[in-house]
């Protein structure tokens, strides 16, 4: 899977502790195996956010992507849920 990252992310990411970066940074490359999503807990989301997708990083944080072809996202944003309202 390829990964694109908006400005927006890597705005957001800048912003986390290091140590959550580091654990994203880690998601991510999970993330790139298709088999790994179950466990990352990809999941379409809902409402006016129909659109995109998320996943865990862990119990407090989430990224927010969608899909730009078949095999390639693009990352929108990074943070706890609060990060949500940035798409209302």
């Amino acid at each position: 899977m390829k990964v694109a990252y908006t400005p927006r992310f890597l705005r957001l990411f800048k912003k986390l502790p290091l140590g959550l970066q580091d654990e994203v940074i880690e998601k991510i490359e999970l993330f790139k195996n298709i088999d790994n999503h179950q466990r990352l807990e990809v999941h379409k989301l809902k409402g006016k956010l129909k659109k995109f997708y998320g996943f865990s990083v862990d119990y407090k944080n989430r990224i927010v992507f969608e899909y730009l072809s078949e095999n390639e996202v693009a990352l929108l944003a990074v943070g706890d849920h609060e990060i949500y309202r940035l798409f209302l």
